[in-house]
């Protein structure tokens, strides 16, 4: 790892290099990272689409955790947009384990790349029970694991990852050094039914996998644009032909729950074998879920 660290340190967004990841300042300047790498623009636009198309009609504003330097405000008319640092844009500092927010509240809960960095996530799963109303929804872009992603993430990425863990908690570093990116497919995935178990009110509507290569050829937030604009269109074609083995090709999923109670309220059918995820059918072989309208 060290010799790859040595390698891509060229590479290494000037913007952001020489500060700690913890440090605000960090989160303030990737703002400007995202808005001059049109394709990591693009990238956000997509995720952001995704996010807007699972919140549920009705009463009560939408949060977003960890808005730091995106722009999902345009997208959703107000957005609570919130952090754990104070830093420009945000309306709100908080903690995703306690909520200030009183219960029955929210519509929606959405982030991108936030969960992983819960240290706690009991805490928050069970703050998003008590906050949202009936029929309200988290909708969240995260790491996902794959036969390809766990290769990207154990070799080639600077963030904790531990697939093997029996726990959904990690020693906490710092709000934003701190992390297991496995653990979103950890809690919606391999444990999926103690998550059913101990958050029974909360659905799990659809894990879309997704994205296996476009993120890591923009460079991302730490590293210069790598690929032009123009070259987006023909990555996404790409990706697109790899969408029928979503478990050996994606890097991230579009994961939506949903809390009971609201109208259409119906989780995803997962027969009887008690070794089926939830995004496997009954014969075995993995399915591709789409949002639920």
């Amino acid at each position: 790892m060290a010799i790859l660290q040595e390698i891509l340190k060229p590479l290494a967004h000037p913007a952001t290099r020489g500060l700690e990841v913890d440090d605000p300042r960090t989160t303030q300047r990737r703002r400007s990272i995202l808005e001059s790498n049109r394709f990591l623009w693009r990238i956000y636009d997509e995720w952001y689409r995704l996010l807007s198309g699972c919140i549920p009609e009705g009463p009560g504003p939408v949060l977003e955790l960890g808005s730091g330097a995106g722009f999902l405000a345009q997208y959703i008319p107000g957005l609570i947009a919130s952090e754990v640092f104070p830093c420009a844009g945000i309306q709100v500092v908080l903690d995703a384990r306690r909520l200030p927010f009183s219960s029955c509240s929210l519509q929606s809960i959405v982030m991108v790349d936030v969960l992983h960095h819960v240290p706690e996530v009991r805490l928050f799963l069970t703050e998003a029970d008590r906050c949202l109303r009936p029929g309200g929804s988290v909708a969240m872009i995260e790491p996902w694991l794959s036969t390809w992603s766990r290769f990207v993430y154990t070799r080639l990425h600077h963030e904790p990852f531990d697939a093997a863990s029996r726990e959904w908690t990690f020693p906490m570093t710092g709000p934003l050094s701190g992390a297991n990116i496995a653990l979103p497919w950890m809690v919606f995935e391999r444990d999926w039914q103690r998550f059913e178990a101990e958050f029974p009110n909360l659905e799990i509507r659809s894990i879309r996998p997704l994205m296996p290569f476009r993120y890591l050829v923009s460079g991302g937030m730490s590293l210069r644009q790598l690929m032009p604009e123009a070259a987006f269109s023909l990555w996404r074609k790409l990706e697109s032909c790899l969408d029928a083995w979503p478990r050996h090709w994606s890097m991230f999923a579009l994961i939506h729950l949903v809390k009971r109670g609201g109208p259409q309220s119906s989780a995803i059918s997962r027969g009887t074998a008690s070794s089926r995820g939830p995004w496997e059918s009954e014969t075995g072989p993995p399915r591709h879920l789409e949002p639920r309208a």
